[in-house]
């Protein structure tokens, strides 16, 4: 079980900041509306609430 929570905190930390730092490239390839700046705030957002909540797994993991 510690090794699943483990590998799920480091996969949600990993696709967190890959959010936030390529939230421009992936709004750009896989959505195609109108206001593209709300989508990459969104996506932003997302991947903090993931940061936030992989480092809270590995926190109280180990």
């Amino acid at each position: 079980m510690r090794i699943f929570l483990l590998f799920i905190g480091i996969v949600s930390l990993v696709c967190g900041v890959k959010f936030i730092y390529d939230a421009r490239p992936i709004v750009k390839k896989y959505f195609s509306f109108g206001d593209k700046n709300e989508a990459i705030f969104g996506l932003k957002i997302l991947g903090f609430l993931l940061l936030i909540l992989g480092s809270i797994i590995l926190y109280f993991n180990y």
